[in-house]
């Protein structure tokens, strides 16, 4: 059985979280959303006209849908949390790193 650097074996069976915890590292999906935010939050503030905002508005489905739940857009997340004015809110740093944390 191979031993991880912080002495926690594989049959001990401890959790995720409680491991994390303990080195406080975060986890990859909390970095991801992070990383998704602030990116989202810079091309919002954009005013040169490429093509960053244009991807964030694009909308893939044309015509009839399928069966099931339709595909998340990369914005859905962002509506969720700011709102559908996401892109004013964006353009207050102070708010939009605010609605981060939430």
């Amino acid at each position: 059985m191979e031993r991880a650097m912080i002495g926690v074996y594989l049959r001990d069976q401890i959790r995720n979280e409680e491991i994390r915890r303990g080195t406080r590292v975060t986890g990859i999906s909390q970095r991801v959303a992070k990383l998704k935010w602030q990116w989202t939050g810079h091309i919002a503030r954009r005013t040169d006209g490429r093509w960053g905002l244009k991807v964030l508005e694009w909308r893939p489905r044309t015509g009839k849908r399928g069966l099931g739940r339709p595909p998340t857009r990369w914005t859905d997340d962002i509506r969720r949390v700011a709102g559908s004015r996401w892109r004013q809110a964006a353009q207050d740093r102070v708010l939009w790193n605010s609605l981060q944390d939430l």
